[in-house]
Order: C-alpha cells, then structure tokens, then sequence
C-alpha cells in the first residue's frame, strides 16, 4: 500500500519501474530429425536434376571421365581429355564460325552467368526497386538462362507476382549500370517472363558502304542496311507506308536513297514507278533523271504532283472495286512509291495556307487509302511534334534515328518505346558513328530494332542516274 503524503510530494515519486512492452513469443515447434532429413534430400535432389537439366553438356563431362578413371584408371581418363582438348583446338582453326557458335558462345554464356549475372543479382535487384527485403528474407525475381551472342547477352527473367514489364523498362539504366553494360532492353516473352538484352559491343558502329543494286527486280521487303544482330534490314515498302524521322545529318537520305538503289531494276522493268518531292531542293536532286516528269521541287509542283498520285489511286480503287483486295505490282499497274524529303516544310512550314491544307488532305488521303492499291509513301522529317506532322500515325512503319529530346522517341515509335530500348536520343551526332543509326518499329511488333542504314555517297547517286532509267513517264 501507498502511504498518503501531505502536499504535492507525491508528484515528485520516480517510479523505479519503465514501462515496457508486451512481448508474445510464438510457439517453439520442435522438428523431428527425419524430416529434416528428408527436406534435406529432396532439396539436394531437385537441385541436381535442375543442374543436369540445364547444363547438361557441362555434367556429363565430368560425370564421364569420373567413370572412365573409375573402371580403367587415370591415364585413359587423361588421355581421354587430351584427345578432347585437341579435337577442339583442332575444331577451332578449321571451322571456328561453327565452333563459336557450338561450343564458344556456350562457354561464354556460362561463364557470365556465374561470374556476372549470379554474382550480382542480388544487390542489383535490391538496390534498383526490383527485389524485396521484407521480415529479413529477400524476394527477388528469379534469374533464369543466359544466352550469348556475337554481340550481347540475353538473360532470361522470371518476374515476381504482381509485377509489370514497366517496373523493369523504367529501370534499364540501373539494370545496364549494375552488370557492367552500356545499355538494357526490355523485352516480355511470355507471361511472367521477360528477356533483358545487354550489349557487350557495338556491331553497327562502322558506316556500311552502299549494297549492290539487285540483279532481279523485285518490290518487295528491299536490303538497305543491316540489323544489330548482323541479319540484313529488309525494309518492306509495298503495302505499307513509311515515316523517317530524326535530326539534321542523322541520315535520313541514307534510309532514302537505300531504298530508291533497291528499287531500280523493278524500276526499269516497269514495276515500278518512282514519284519524288524535293522541297529542299538538296536530297533528291542529285538523281533527278531517275525520276523525269515524276519530280517536284516547289511547294506548287509538290501539291500537283500528290494530287495526280491521289487520282490514280482513286482511278485503281474503282476498278479494284469487288475484283481485288491487295496489289501485285504489274506493267500495267505498278506500284507507285511517292518520296517526301522534308514533309514538314509542305505540311507546316508552308506560308501559303491553303497550298498547306492541299497538300496535308492528299497525303492523308495517300496514307489512308493507297496501301491496298498499290500507292505508298515514303516519307522523311526533322520534327516528329504533332503540330508539325499530324498524320504521323497513318504511318504503320516508323523509323527513329537520332533525335535531340527523349520524348521525341515516343512521339515517332509510340509510348513506352524508349523504355523499351530504343534509345534514339543518346546516337552519336558525329556521322561515321551515328549517321543512319536508328530504331525501328514494325506494326506486328512493340519490340523495337536496332539497325542502320547503308550510306549512298554522290557518286553513287550519279553512277545509278547515269545506269538506269527508271523514271520514264509510262
């Protein structure tokens, strides 16, 4: 019991006793030893069939020369493993394209899987957001197969619930930075799995030198450069439309003239018609005499050539009309291929207001219409803003090369693009590194692709004008 004191002395009582929390322990469960037995086991078994699964060659190596020295000794095991040894070395200075591929690529791929990617994943998947640390236990997404290139490392991702693609495309900076790359793509490819691609080299770095001019014509996907993974760049300009976008000197006339040097002998053999709308009165001039009467240079010659090409447009949609669907280019109907270099100036630049709306209403009305009868347009600006180019998504192919503002590379290959890889903003400005670099997005896909184009000097340009004559009025 307390004893009463007099006055205030018993607000000046220090209680001896602080205050403390309640404590609940759980429950201690004790573990019979055979089960941990078991678990124990079952563990070690499952990792040695996963091990096996996915490293089969790397397993049974070992696993057969342990079986060699076992039941003959170590000298055959020995001798064994020098015959092995010599017959890749052997392979190697033979056919080293298919040893690369066969046996080194493998090697490489294990290699920086244990020393890269598994040294490093889990601080990396920490320190970027992508992994969890919750009650002193990490969750972090699962690293799967690592497959090597010739010129990157694709690394097979299996995410953890509830988590997007975007969580990872808005991290490929911290995801290049931590593995020691100079850049990372984003690719989903299948549910709950995703493909991150890490450069280790730059194989488009070097300008390529102008394809050769093909020896059959033809008016379908046309080679003008090359891909990222050392596969040609087929561009295909038939039955679609094409926009070029990116700054001054990223190499919009490479993508160009690529195209046109393609084209000339479906050209000649009448296949083909090239129409050409030169503003700038610099790009296209130099081959004037491939195109003839189909080149325009002022913004008036401009106008009337779209409108003569919105005519036969018109003119084959009526008599397509309940006969056909698609366009095979024939002499009697070729196919018409309408270049636009510098769109912008005739569909924003224009002072003349009402030139300016003539020319926006044909190419929408090209660009709306003319795939299935045969008329497409191939088109190049600087400024991909929507006020400078409002039709810019009648374009179902859109070309990115080096653009000066990262929210431009959305505008030209859509939202999420960028983040996707598609770093169009970070191309070098100097021209034997950057100039016909770009990224492209297919209509089938959202993935984009790295290429670049193959460069056509002027006297190539003069060489074709003067070979070929494919821009006779039929």
């Amino acid at each position: 019991m307390f004893k009463r004191l007099p006055g205030d002395e018993a607000r000046n009582l220090v209680s001896t006793t602080p205050d403390t929390a309640v404590v609940f322990r759980p429950a201690v469960v004790t573990t019979p030893a055979i089960l941990t037995i078991v678990i124990l086991v079952w563990r070690i078994l499952a990792g040695l069939v996963r091990t096996i699964w996915r490293h089969p060659i790397a397993t049974a190596i070992p696993a057969i020369l342990g079986a060699v020295c076992y039941v003959y000794g170590w000298p055959p095991a020995v001798s064994l493993i020098g015959i092995v040894v010599l017959g890749l070395v052997s392979w190697a200075f033979i056919d080293r394209a298919a040893f690369t591929r066969w046996v080194g690529y493998r090697l490489l791929a294990w290699w920086r899987l244990i020393w890269i990617y598994r040294r490093h994943w889990q601080p990396v998947m920490i320190v970027s957001g992508l992994g969890r640390h919750l009650r002193g236990r990490d969750y972090l997404p699962r690293l799967g197969k690592v497959t090597c290139t010739s010129w990157a490392d694709q690394v097979t991702v299996r995410m953890l619930k509830g988590q997007a693609v975007k969580d990872w495309a808005d991290r490929t900076d911290h995801l290049a930075q931590g593995f020691g790359a100079q850049s990372c793509r984003v690719a989903l490819s299948q549910a709950g799995r995703l493909t991150l691609t890490f450069p280790r080299n730059d194989p488009l770095s070097d300008p390529l030198p102008a394809l050769p001019v093909p020896e059959e014509p033809t008016v379908g996907p046309v080679e003008i450069g090359r891909c990222e993974d050392g596969r040609p760049w087929r561009l295909k300009v038939h039955g679609t439309h094409v926009l070029v976008a990116g700054a001054t000197g990223a190499g919009k006339g490479s993508i160009i003239w690529s195209v046109i040097r393609a084209m000339l002998p479906a050209a000649r053999a009448g296949l083909v018609e090239l129409w050409a709308l030169d503003p700038k009165l610099m790009e296209l001039s130099y081959g004037r005499d491939l195109f003839g009467p189909r080149y325009a240079a002022t913004p008036e010659e401009c106008a009337d050539l779209l409108d003569e090409a919105v005519c036969v447009m018109q003119k084959r949609a009526a008599r397509f009309a309940g006969l056909q669907r698609s366009h095979t280019p024939t002499v009697d109907d070729p196919f018409v291929l309408v270049v636009v270099d510098e769109v912008a100036f005739l569909t924003a630049y224009q002072s003349d207001r009402q030139l300016r709306q003539r020319i926006s209403a044909a190419l929408a009305t090209l660009t709306t219409q003319g795939r299935a009868v045969g008329v497409g347009v191939l088109a190049a600006l600087q400024d991909p803003r929507k006020e400078v180019l409002n039709i810019r998504n009648l374009f179902p192919d859109k070309i990115a090369l080096r653009l000066d503002e990262s929210e431009q590379v959305d505008m030209v290959l859509g939202d999420g693009a960028r983040d996707r890889g598609a770093l169009a903003d970070h191309i070098s400005p100097v021209p034997e590194l950057g100039a016909g670099v770009g990224y492209i997005r297919l209509d089938a896909s959202p993935d984009p692709i790295r290429v670049r184009a193959a460069y056509v000097s002027d006297t190539d340009i003069r060489a074709m004008a003067d070979t070929f004559t494919g821009g006779e009025d039929r």
